[in-house]
Parts: structure tokens; C-alpha cells; sequence
């Protein structure tokens, strides 16, 4: 959970009124945060917020925008954004390095130690935590008056270009960056394997900065005395950038900045940046009722609506454009909770008098297990979030994933979509063991499905699998012979080809002409893949279609 510092007395400056302790706790609460430490003596406050999810909270101006609003001390800055004349152009060698970037300017700023300290936290916070160590968002400011348009920013070789670095006091070409500087050290590894390596330089040949790496100290060091700045977002996806950009932008306009938008200038397209336009999602007052227990009047859930930062238009609320969280009405239901306090909500006891139990299928789940365990296979369970690297890469396959949006790592960044990947991995991480390694998991993967609510669901699979010298289709086929036979189910097999498998070696399984399961030998590419010295024969049957079917 982020923690952010600030100045007590900035921070009551910002929201417009000085609050004691007590007042400060409470409202917190509006930003889930509360108070981590406060050192009077140095005007330290240091606040520990739990959403993870909103960028635009871990600076001392957007704790205060939110308090601000809760408390009717003053409306929402609303960004004026005029044309800065200010170009960028992005080369077509950044195309598989690190090729988009969104950028603006912020003129007429009064840049104090309290400004300074705050755009530094802010812009490292986001660059390490929603821009994943910098790899989806690395953030540069700098000194307008030493940057001239147009800048450029394209890719350089590790020779061809020299300049100092951030806090250095000599010229150093990009590869003695990597090598020597502190942050070269650091994120050097964002870089592998580039044949170019991206810069912003401007008109005059300055450099302004190596993303994702050290800014120029001539262009990219802010001090006291800075009055205008030219802001970039660098990575690889805009739904990080256009945010990012925005959370930075908002927060020095909030300070008295002027804000004005670039024109960036990619081979294909020109965008105009910053954008603040609203966003907007669908909503149902009944809905906000029906999911909070809550027996609000709609004129109230305006009300409630208008202290969250919301308008309403229709059957659609519009939220501000530095807002990147909202992806359902629950979390616009979540913001109204708030602002109507939890405190507040009177608790209810439940009156009930029912004995839990295993819903039907966790039974046949469970029913599985046990067979395949009398039969000497271990049970394994891995996590249902993974990689795209084995999950598809490994796999020779090429399927719709569900993302998550923000991961904190880039080993836990999508939901699986079958479970053989795992089990896989998890026969590579025992090489050195005793063979043969019988094994098998049960659980849920997580499939697209545009008619759920969520757009999603969880069907239950179990994956077998023999590595085994001798391993091969037939040890597979009896396999799972002997669990269909003792669950009376008939089934047949027909021939199919996929590229997980050994073409001529796999095979779809069907009961009553519904497909339920693959079966075969697992490609020796696979195995190289996952460094798996021994062949390797399994299915993966999907339970919750074999019980559908059955329970017919």
C-alpha cells in the first residue's frame, strides 16, 4: 500500500482549511487513508493509503481534491487546456523497443520545496507501482526555457550519441549510462536485447532524457527557480500513459500550473495530449440500492455522486479524466459508500438457520480427486493468475486472455485459460527428481464470456499428466479409461491435431458428442521450452461440461 509524505501545513493548505488530528483521521477516510506518522517538530505527516488503484491519490494535491470536494470547501480545478506550439516526433525505429509517449506543458508554475518534493514522490510512485517499475510508464520533466521544438524521440545505438546524465558531471555515451550510472544498474534490464535505444532530444541536439532510464542534467534537472515545464509518458500501451500523464498534469494545475497540449506525431497518426475530456459509464440507480443494503433516494445518490467527483447525464455518471479506475458500477457504488460513510450504515443481524455444504459440482470435483489419487497420482495446485510466457509462449498457442489491468508483477499478469501450462512448469521445477512423476491438478480457469456480468467465467478442469521415459498415449489413454469407467461414463476419441501436442498423437475426447477433453503426448518443442528432459503423455478434461452432460 503506498505511503505518501507530505507537509501538515501544505496539505491544509491545499484543501483551504487548517483540520486537527481527529478531523484528519476522518477525513481520510474519504481517500482510504489514515495517518502512518506525524512528526510536528518537522511538519512530516506520512499517510498510508490502501487504494492501489488510484494514482491520482498518492500526492499531497489529490489527498487534498478529494478531501476538498467531501468537505464543500471548494470546487474541482477544471483544466483550460490551450495549444503549446510544441511538436513532438516519434521515429519508426521505436517500433519494437519502446514506441508511444503522450506529453504536455505546464507554464506559470511557482515551483516551492513543498511543490518540488511532491511532483518527485508522485512522479516515482506512479512510474514504480502503476507503471510496473517503470516497463509500462517511465515519466520525464523538465525545463521548457532549455528544450526547443520540435523534439525528437527515436532510437540511437549504444556509441552513436553522448550526454550527461541526471547528476553527473560528464558526458557518457548510452552504453557507459547502462554500466555506470546508478539507474543504468537499476532498470538497465528494460532495455535487453534492443538494437536501438530510445531518446528525447530536441531541435538543437540536446537530449532531454533515455527512457526508461535518466534524464539529461542540463534539460531534465527542476529546481526553485524552473517556471515552465515539457512533461512525457514513454512505454508500450496508452491506457497506462493517458492516465499517468493526466495524474501528473492534474496535480500541477491544482498547484496554479497552465496547462497546454502537445502535438505528438507517430508514423501513422498525430494525437493531441493531454486529454481531459470526461469519461463516462452506465448506471442504474436501483442498482446502488440493490448492492449496498443501502435505501437511498435518487436526489441522495446524486448528492453522494456530486461529493465523489461525478455528474450525472441520463442513465450515465462522468467521472474525471485522471480517474482510471473505474471499470464497473460497483466501484462508482463503492465512491457513493464513502461519501455516505461507513460509519454511518446501521448493521443488521441475519437471521438464519441453514448447514453449509459442497455445491455439486465440488463433490464430482472431489469424487475425481479421490480416483485419481487411488491410482497413485500426487495432486498439485497451483495459482490461476500466470504468465503469457507459459501459458501461450511455452505452448505453441495463441488464445484470447483475460489481463490484469495493473499487475505488481510481470509473472502474475493473466488468467489461465487451461491448467497443462502449469503442471508443466511445475514437472520443470522438478527435473532432478525421481521418475516417473505422476501428477494432477483441479481448478478453475478463467474464460472470456461477453453474456456474463463479468465477462467472464470459471469453468473447473483436471489436468493429468506422466513424465516418464516410457511415457506415451496409450499410459494416457488408460488413465483416464480408468476414471470414465469409474464413473460410468462411456466416451470415444477422435483423432484432432494441436500444437501442443505430437501431431498423430492427440486426440479429442467426446461423451454423448460434447467435447470435454485433449489427450495425447506433449510436443517435444513444449518440452524443450519448459527444459523437460523426459516425455510427457496427459489430457486435460473440463469437469464442469463432463457434469453437465452427465447429469442430463
Amino acid at each position: 500500500m503506498p505511503t505518501i509524505e507530505v507537509s501538515y501545513k501544505d496539505l491544509c493548505n491545499l484543501i483551504g482549511k487548517k483540520l486537527g488530528k481527529e478531523e484528519l483521521e476522518e477525513a481520510l477516510m474519504y481517500v482510504k487513508g489514515e495517518i502512518d506518522e506525524w512528526d510536528k517538530d518537522n511538519d512530516l505527516l506520512k499517510i498510508e493509503t490502501a487504494d492501489t488503484n488510484r494514482p491520482d491519490l498518492w500526492s499531497a494535491e489529490g489527498i487534498a481534491r478529494e478531501i476538498k470536494r467531501h468537505l464543500k470547501l471548494g470546487k474541482d480545478n477544471i483544466p483550460k487546456i490551450k495549444k503549446s506550439g510544441i511538436k513532438v516526433i516519434v521515429d519508426k525505429n521505436l517500433a519494437k523497443i519502446r514506441p508511444l509517449t503522450v506529453c504536455a506543458v505546464i507554464r506559470g508554475l511557482k515551483i516551492t520545496e513543498d511543490v518540488l518534493s511532491q511532483m518527485i514522490q508522485l512522479q516515482e510512485k506512479v512510474c514504480e507501482t502503476f507503471g510496473s517499475k517503470r516497463r509500462e510508464v517511465a515519466i520525464g520533466v523538465y525545463d521548457l526555457h532549455r528544450v526547443t521544438s520540435p523534439i525528437y524521440y527515436k532510437g540511437y545505438g549504444l556509441t552513436e550519441l553522448k550526454f550527461v546524465p541526471l547528476e553527473f558531471s560528464k558526458k557518457l555515451n548510452l552504453r557507459q549510462i547502462l554500466a555506470q550510472h546508478p539507474k543504468g544498474k537499476e532498470y538497465g534490464y528494460l532495455l535487453e536485447k534492443a538494437e536501438k535505444y530510445p531518446i528525447f532530444i530536441d531541435k538543437k541536439g540536446e537530449v532531454l532524457s533515455m527512457p526508461p532510464i535518466i534524464n539529461s542534467d542540463y534539460t531534465g534537472k527542476v529546481t526553485k527557480d524552473t517556471k515552465d515545464l515539457f512533461i512525457e509518458c514513454s512505454g508500450f500501451n496508452f491506457k497506462f500513459l493517458v492516465p499517468a500523464l493526466n495524474v501528473i498534469c492534474m496535480a500541477l494545475v491544482d498547484r496554479g500550473g497552465k496547462l497546454e497540449s502537445v502535438e505528438v506525431q507517430f508514423p501513422d497518426k498525430k494525437m493531441i495530449t493531454p486529454d481531459f475530456s470526461e469519461k463516462s459509464i452506465k448506471f442504474d440507480f436501483e442498482y446502488v440500492n440493490n448492492r449496498s443494503g443501502l435505501n437511498l433516494k435518487n436526489e441522495e445518490i446524486e448528492k453522494l455522486l456530486k461529493k465523489a467527483g461525478y455528474s450525472v447525464k441520463g442513465n450515465k455518471v462522468f467521472y474525471p479524466a485522471y480517474r482510471q479506475d473505474i471499470m464497473h458500477a460497483v466501484d462508482v457504488i463503492e465512491d457513493i459508500i464513502i461519501g455516505y460513510g461507513y460509519n454511518n450504515i446501521e448493521p443488521e443481524s441475519i437471521d438464519f438457520n441453514f448447514q453449509g455444504s459442497m455445491t455439486l459440482i465440488n463433490k464430482f470435483s472431489s469424487t475425481v480427486a479421490s480416483i485419481m489419487m487411488g491410482l497413485g497420482a500426487q495432486e498439485v495446485m497451483n495459482y490461476t493468475l500466470t504468465n503469457k510466457d507459459i501459458l501461450l509462449k511455452k505452448m505453441l498457442v495463441s488464445m484470447n486472455v483475460i489481463e490484469v489491468d495493473n499487475p505488481v508483477s510481470m509473472n502474475w499478469v493473466v488468467f489461465r485459460t487451461w491448467v497443462l501450462p502449469g503442471l508443466l512448469e511445475f514437472l520443470s521445477k522438478n527435473t532432478n527428481k525421481e521418475y516417473p512423476q505422476q501428477i494432477f491438478e483441479i481448478g478453475e480457469v478463467v474464460v472470456r464470456d461477453d453474456s456474463a456480468e463479468t465477462k467472464s467465467r470459471n469453468p473447473i478442469r483436471i489436468v493429468y499428466c506422466l513424465a516418464s521415459k516410457d511415457a506415451t498415449f496409450t499410459n494416457a489413454k488408460q488413465v483416464l479409461e480408468f476414471l470414465f469407467d469409474s464413473l460410468g461414463i462411456t466416451y470415444v476419441i477422435d483423432k484432432t491435431e494441436h500444437p501442443s501436442f505430437i501431431k498423430g498423437r492427440c486426440g479429442r475426447v467426446k461423451v454423448k458428442d460434447k467435447k470435454v477433453a485433449y489427450i495425447g503426448e506433449i510436443n517435444p518443442q513444449v518440452l524443450e521450452n519448459f527444459g523437460i528432459e523426459m516425455p510427457v503423455a496427459g489430457f486435460e478434461l473440463n469437469l464442469t461440461d463432463l457434469y453437465e452432460v452427465i447429469r442430463k
